[in-house]
């Protein structure tokens, strides 16, 4: 039998994963973010974290939000991702806060009104944040990620290639979205860690680009 090609197969691999976490019941999505927010709140990238970015779940993604009554306890500011106009699949991040006006972007997805954070004190570009809570569609046991397709997050930190210090990345996911292996991309940004709700998981070895 021929082998798929390799974006073929990745293609695949994608929509079988998405397939897996959108099959989760509500009960099964609650019980799934309450499960990965106590493993988040014991990873040292959060707990000395003062700037840390978030993301409003969509497609049956894990969801980060009910870690946020702790984070503006502890005086973190909490800032989530917005499509960056007139820039290319590029993020820059919002500040998030009780009342914040929300639009819907192109991809219908929530995200703060760019009128709000308009200001430099509620924007910042990614270099500036402490931590990142980042969706995947799946992992490895190496900490490998994948993505939407989109390459968003990949453009946006691109800087970490050759700056440092840098944030923390952090990807989340429910448990049933590991992979046995995923292909590593030249233009993948490594993870300091995956948080699951039943496990962490921290690259065995780091690749230099």
């Amino acid at each position: 039998m021929p082998t798929a090609p390799p974006a073929q197969a990745k293609n695949t691999l994608r929509r079988e994963l998405r397939r897996r976490r959108r099959a989760l019941t509500a009960r099964e999505q609650r019980a799934a973010a309450s499960a990965l927010c106590r493993r988040l709140k014991t990873l040292p990238e959060l707990l000395r974290a003062r700037r840390v970015s978030l993301y409003l779940p969509v497609g049956g993604e894990i969801d980060p939000l009910p870690l946020l009554p702790w984070l503006y306890r502890r005086g973190v500011n909490v800032y989530l991702p917005v499509l960056r106009p007139f820039s290319a699949n590029s993020l820059w991040f919002v500040a998030y806060r009780p009342g914040t006006p929300m639009v819907k972007n192109r991809f219908g997805i929530r995200e703060p009104a760019i009128a709000f954070g308009a200001r430099r004190a509620n924007r910042l570009p990614a270099w500036a944040l402490d931590t990142l809570i980042v969706p995947l569609v799946g992992f490895d046991t190496d900490a490998n990620r994948m993505g939407m397709g989109g390459g968003f997050y990949d453009r946006t930190l691109a800087f970490m290639r050759h700056r440092r210090p840098a944030p923390a990345l952090i990807g989340v996911a429910h448990a049933c979205q590991q992979a046995e292996a995923l292909p590593v991309e030249p233009w993948d940004i490594p993870l300091t860690a995956i948080a699951t709700d039943t496990a962490v998981v921290r690259p065995r070895k780091r690749v230099r680009r």
